[in-house]
């Protein structure tokens, strides 16, 4: 193929670029007006059908015990308050993992999810209240707002006996800066997320989830038209960022890996244009430094992302790197911990905090009995994995494997190789030296530098989601190999085949991504590993 040929179909190549990229985005889309807690709907809806015969045996029971009639309606009426409210409602919130999140936006938005707390009296002897504004103590209280992954712990500022509130185990930043549309929706309109949890929340998690990722799939497509030499390979990479990554899975819930995986690909865009266009305009390096920060924001390994792209930037433009990219960057470092202060008083992100996961609590202000925190006995896949080199195994080839259940990423360390042996310009091979070099990096701090607590593969989840963020940059270093495989017709009929193992593995969670690989199960039907 000649560059003129090739020039004359860039044309129609954009043209199928657009038509996966509309049936990609209508996909998500429509996953998410029809998102809800199905299994846990008919939960439910079982449990309030038990209702009524369980209030005749424990009337029953009154009665035998002699009690009188005004004692057992009193009774009953609390005991039928409380099975309701243990029953919950309806709600597209699929996991604890995104209700964290979204309790946390109800609590800074709904003026009556705001917890007070008792800090003294006045010189009159009244009390005085200061408003805990992460607190999310009321929102945990709602029916079907229930949350693991959340933290207690008293303010400093509130004094040694100050009470102690729940908060999400979350950094606040996103759930903060996602709490201001939501505001605008609740000021314009008075409804909210406990009133109208499948409005709004489904037009939020379009707003969040589908138009960055739209902005995701041109800029995507951009840098797929510049580093391709094939129709065949841009096409088949512009199909696998389309259907074959977790990205699109995980596009249905609130969660930080899509932003994080957004945000690397907007810097590395902009870096693309400094290293390799000579682009000096400062804005450029303005957006570098601000979603080059802000990965680290959504994926605290991401600093070695930030810091690598930062140092290649100083050396080729320092003036400008430190004019625009730093000041950048410092601007969302800063708001990452303004909101980890204002909510914790403290700079430490919540979930490195482990004696604040110890504690009871009461869900709501009538129950009786404290509950433990869930993680005081983790279960099953949250106890973690004991030996590093299993975990290893299963997270890279395994059940959670980012091979196994992605194989595409085959031909990435495929094309990192081309890329860096025989690169048809040389600063190709300084972008796959980024890449496997943060790459590399990453999977060592997350595979052989975590406690056994953390080695659980990231829970519940569809794949080994901490390393979704790193798609936009597998894709890009993709292109060599796929341009390879565009010669042959047997290479190319296997690179289909992982295709179509990496699309099965995104679409195994039809309506929750918050669920086990498909390869897990099947191994775990097989006998071959435990639950």
């Amino acid at each position: 193929m000649n560059e003129q040929s090739s020039d004359n179909r860039a044309g129609l190549r954009k043209t199928v670029y657009a038509i996966l990229v509309a049936v990609g985005i209508g996909a998500v889309i429509g996953r998410i007006l029809a998102v809800d807690a199905v299994e846990e709907t008919r939960l439910q809806e079982y449990r309030a059908r038990l209702i009524p015969r369980q209030l005749a045996e424990k009337r029953a029971r009154l009665v035998e015990q002699g009690a009188a009639e005004a004692a057992i309606v009193r009774e009953l009426q609390r005991t039928e308050a409380s099975l309701r409210r243990d029953v919950g409602i309806p709600r597209p919130f699929l996991s604890a993992n995104d209700r964290s999140r979204w309790c946390t936006l109800r609590a800074l938005v709904e003026p009556e999810m705001r917890v007070a707390a008792e800090i003294g009296t006045d010189k009159d002897g009244r009390p005085r209240y200061a408003w805990v504004w992460y607190a999310i103590d009321k929102v945990l209280a709602q029916p079907g707002w229930e949350t693991i992954d959340m933290v207690q712990h008293a303010l400093p500022s509130h004094g040694a006996g100050g009470r102690a509130f729940l908060y999400s185990s979350k950094p606040p930043l996103l759930p903060t800066l996602m709490a201001l549309p939501y505001w605008g929706i609740h000021k314009a309109t008075g409804a909210t997320l406990g009133t109208h949890p499948y409005e709004i929340g489904r037009a939020l998690l379009i707003l969040y989830n589908v138009i960055p990722l739209l902005v995701y799939f041109l800029l995507l497509a951009r840098l797929i038209e510049r580093f391709g030499s094939s129709d065949w390979g841009r096409i088949f990479t512009m199909a696998a960022a389309v259907f074959g990554t977790f990205l699109t899975t995980f596009a249905v819930v609130l969660n930080n890996h899509l932003p994080g995986a957004i945000s690397a690909l907007v810097a590395l865009y902009a870096c693309i244009r400094i290293w390799f266009d000579g682009e000096r305009r400062l804005r450029y390096f303005v957006i570098a430094g601000l979603f080059g920060a802000f990965v680290v924001a959504c994926e605290l390994p991401g600093l070695a992302f930030a810091c690598a792209i930062g140092a290649a930037l100083l050396w080729k433009a320092p003036r400008q790197t430190l004019a625009g990219f730093a000041p950048a960057a410092l601007v969302v470092a800063a708001g990452f911990f303004a909101t980890n202060w204002a909510a914790h008083q403290t700079l430490e992100p919540a979930y490195m905090n482990q004696a604040w996961y110890d504690y009871e609590y009461k869900r709501h202000p009538d129950d009786r009995q404290a509950r433990p925190s869930y993680w005081r006995n983790r279960v099953g896949i949250d106890q973690g994995e004991p030996s590093e080199l299993t975990y290893a195994v299963h997270a890279l080839v395994g059940h959670h494997g980012i091979f196994s259940l992605s194989p595409i990423w085959i031909l990435s360390v495929a094309g990192l190789g081309l890329w860096l042996v025989r690169p048809a310009d040389p600063r190709l091979r300084h972008l796959a030296l980024l890449i496997a070099a943060v790459s590399i990096v990453c999977l060592v701090f997350y595979l052989f530098m975590q406690p056994q607590e953390n080695r659980n593969y990231g829970g519940m989840t569809a794949g080994l989601r901490w390393a979704f963020w790193f798609a936009p940059m597998w894709l890009v270093a993709m292109l060599p190999a796929a341009d390879q495989c565009a010669e042959r017709t047997w290479i190319r009929r296997i690179a289909l085949v992982l295709l179509a193992v990496s699309a099965l593995s995104a679409a195994y969670p039809t309506w929750n991504p918050w669920t086990h690989p498909w390869l897990y199960n099947f191994m775990h039907d097989l006998g071959w590993i435990g639950a």
